[in-house]
């Protein structure tokens, strides 16, 4: 619909997630701002305006207004999974969590390699007391992203409580 044809879009992202996987800290950077531009590009001017206005609006603390800009775009690009994973973000920032897993649950469905969307579903795992699973999640984005701000530390926070302690 929105969107640049799967095709063209999924061997540039699959050249970018190869060399992100053995990237070193500084073009870690580089490429992940690379895969971001790439995920945030709709095909259409109208739908980036509602993808900025509702990151826009979450940056402002605005949170029902980034729904509503959301909703409005997930209405009208429904194949366009940078505007579900930001929902989801905007759902989970609002303790909406049954709405925030569909999305994210929607956004990976059709960008299975989204290792931001991954992430947010691990936090909501891990809010939920699903250690493992949240656990799993941060895994598979320390597979794609070694170097993902946060993934160090939520693996971490997680690695007793999923391994046990020794005594």
């Amino acid at each position: 619909m929105f969107s640049l044809p799967l095709a063209a879009q999924t061997a540039e992202e699959q050249g970018l997630l190869a060399d992100l996987a053995q990237a070193d800290p500084d073009a870690a950077i580089r490429i992940d701002r690379e895969l971001q531009a790439i995920w945030s590009k709709s095909g259409s001017s109208s739908m980036d305006l509602l993808l900025r206005r509702g990151r826009e609006a979450m940056e402002a603390g605005e949170t029902r207004v980034a729904i509503e800009h959301l909703t409005a775009l997930t209405d009208h690009a429904p194949d366009f999974a940078e505007g579900w994973h930001l929902r989801a973000q905007a759902y989970y920032g609002a303790d909406l969590y049954g709405p925030a897993v569909a999305d994210l649950e929607r956004a990976l469905a059709l960008n299975p390699h989204n290792y931001d969307a991954i992430f947010g579903l691990g936090a909501v795992l891990e809010s939920f007391g699903d250690h493992a699973g949240a656990f799993e999640a941060y895994s598979r984005v320390k597979a794609m992203h070694p170097h993902h701000e946060d993934v160090d530390s939520a693996l971490a926070r997680l690695e007793s409580r999923v391994s046990g302690t020794s005594l």
